[in-house]
C-alpha cells in the first residue's frame, strides 16, 4: 500500500477521507495524492418548462472549486506533519502530492486510479454525501481496490480485520489486495453466512490457508435466520471491534441489488468503519 490516490471534493465525509488515508499512510509509509474531482459535463437544469430557459454549470466555477480542494487537501497534510513528496527524503515516512489541472469526471478517476494500490473515497449516500458514481467508477473500471471511509473519521485502521467470506471469486481476490493489512493485523475473523455462500470454500478453510501463509486467522460459519447477510457482517464486525471490513463487491448482480438488496448494499449503507472492497 504505498501509493494511495485520493479524489476530492466537497462533502460532508471529506475528513473522514483524509484521515482514513492518513491512517493507512502511516501504517505502510505511503506516498498519498490528491487531486480535485469535478463533473465531466455541463449540467443543464431546467427552470422555465415554457420557455425552456436553462442554468449552465460554471466552469471556471468548477476549476476554482478544484483549487479550494487543494487547498484544503495540502493543508491537512501539512497540519497534520505529512512532508510533500519533493521534500521527502526517506520513501518510508507518509508523504503527499497534489496533481493539479486535472480533467473533469469519474471516467478520469477510474482510469488513473489503475497506477495505485488504492483508492480512497467516502462511503457514498445522504444529502451532501459522496456520489455513488464516484465510487462505482473506481470500483468496476479500475482493477485496484477501495478503501471506503466511513461518515466518521476513523481512530485505528486494520488492527481488527473481518474478511466478509462468501466463498466467491470476489472475495478471494479482495483478500488478496487486503494482504498489506492482514499481515499486520494483531486479529483476523473470517465470518461466513450460511445463507449468503455461494460455491466455494468455507470461512474456515479460508481461515486455515491465512494461517498456512503464517497468520493467525479464525473461521466462523453462522446461521442467518431472520438477519440478512449484511447486518450480521456489521454486527459482528462492531461486536469486535474491528477497525477494517474485508469484502468483495457486488458477487450478485449490482442490478439485483439495487432492486432487491444484498451484502455490498447494506454495508455501503450503514458501514461504520473503514471497508476495503474490490470487484
Amino acid at each position: 500500500m504505498k501509493t494511495l490516490l485520493v479524489p476530492v471534493a466537497h462533502h460532508a465525509l471529506l475528513d473522514s477521507v483524509l484521515e482514513t488515508a492518513l491512517l493507512t499512510a502511516r501504517r505502510f509509509g505511503s506516498c498519498i495524492e490528491g487531486f480535485g474531482l469535478r463533473p465531466a459535463l455541463a449540467e443543464y437544469v431546467p427552470v422555465d418548462m415554457v420557455g425552456g430557459m436553462t442554468w449552465v454549470r460554471d466552469e471556471e466555477a468548477d476549476l476554482a472549486d478544484a483549487r479550494e480542494c487543494g487547498n484544503r487537501f495540502c493543508t491537512f497534510m501539512d497540519e497534520h506533519g505529512v512532508r510533500r513528496e519533493s521534500v521527502a527524503a526517506d520513501p518510508a515516512v507518509p508523504r503527499y502530492r497534489w496533481l493539479p489541472d486535472t480533467p473533469p469526471g469519474d471516467g478520469f478517476l477510474a482510469q488513473y486510479a489503475r497506477l495505485f494500490c488504492a483508492t480512497i473515497v467516502g462511503r457514498p449516500g445522504g444529502d451532501g454525501g459522496p456520489r455513488m458514481t464516484t465510487l462505482e467508477a473506481a470500483l468496476f473500471e479500475s482493477g485496484r481496490p477501495l478503501i471506503i471511509a466511513p461518515p466518521a473519521p476513523p481512530q485505528s485502521l486494520g488492527e481488527t480485520v473481518l474478511i466478509a467470506w462468501n466463498g466467491s471469486t470476489e472475495t478471494a481476490r479482495t483478500v488478496a489486495y487486503a494482504e498489506p493489512f492482514l499481515r499486520q493485523a494483531a486479529r483476523i475473523e473470517v465470518l461466513g453466512i450460511d445463507a449468503g455462500m455461494v460455491p466455494g470454500p468455507s470461512a474456515e478453510q479460508m481461515a486455515a490457508a491465512l494461517t498456512r501463509e503464517g497468520l493467525v486467522a479464525r473461521g466462523r460459519t453462522l446461521t442467518a435466520g431472520r438477519r440478512t447477510a449484511g447486518e450480521i457482517y456489521l454486527e459482528e464486525a462492531e461486536a469486535l471491534g474491528c477497525d477494517l471490513l474485508v469484502k468483495g463487491a457486488y458477487t450478485q448482480s449490482r442490478l439485483r441489488q439495487m432492486i432487491f438488496g444484498g451484502p455490498t448494499s447494506h454495508i455501503l449503507a450503514h458501514a461504520t468503519m473503514p471497508v476495503l472492497m474490490a470487484h
